[in-house]
């Protein structure tokens, strides 16, 4: 039977287990088939799915299912109505050498501002310079994708963090804090119910035992 775990990943840690500290396997005792769905890079925070559900895997990162993930984006500055409507529409950005444009997303400004825990270390402090929460909901996952669009719009981003992903989310997290979900809540949360596990996954999309 399958096994799913969410993580709220601190800052710092890497999206692996085995390698250079810190990494997941120093947050907790994972079972040694689970790998997490996707990545969050080094310096981001937040959600992460861990599962051996390897059909679920695929079904999440496969974008032409278009899954919302939600952001929430520490930016330099005050974002204007013009910059969030950029964002709406999307902004051509680099991916793998070449201009990308991101599909259309959600943008917002956050007020209040999300209360999560505090970062380890605090990001840089500009007396100067005001800083600003953002929503941003996404149905692509690009490599540094909410980073590059903020600065793209020309308000960089400071601290991100994953807040969910459909209706699983960290509310009410720490940083650091593993929970195990049933499979009916994970397909509920994710908009999965009546999802038939049909997918015929070819050896280059299996992920390979941990040794």
């Amino acid at each position: 039977m399958a096994r799913y775990f969410i993580l709220y990943k601190p800052f710092g840690v890497l999206t692996q287990f085995t390698g250079e500290e810190p990494t997941l396997a120093s947050l907790g005792a994972f079972p040694k088939e689970v790998y997490p769905v996707g990545r969050l890079d080094k310096d981001s925070e937040g959600l992460l799915l861990i599962t051996d559900d390897k059909v679920l895997n695929h079904h999440l990162l496969n974008p032409r299912f278009g899954h919302q993930r939600t952001y929430w984006a520490q930016v330099e500055g005050i974002p204007t109505p013009e910059a969030l409507a950029k964002l709406r529409s999307g902004v051509t950005i680099r991916v793998d050498g070449r201009d990308y444009k991101t599909k259309p997303t959600l943008a917002k400004i956050l007020d209040p501002i999300p209360e999560l825990p505090e970062r380890t270390p605090p990001i840089r402090y500009r007396a100067s310079i005001p800083t600003t929460w953002i929503e941003l909901t996404l149905i692509e996952g690009k490599n540094r994708q909410v980073r590059k669009m903020t600065a793209a719009v020309g308000f960089p981003t400071l601290r991100l963090v994953r807040f969910s992903m459909e209706k699983i989310n960290i509310k009410g997290m720490k940083a650091g804090e593993i929970l195990e979900l049933d499979e009916n809540t994970v397909y509920h949360q994710l908009g999965l119910t009546g999802f038939a596990k049909t997918v015929d996954l070819s050896k280059k999309n299996r992920n390979p035992r941990r040794s």
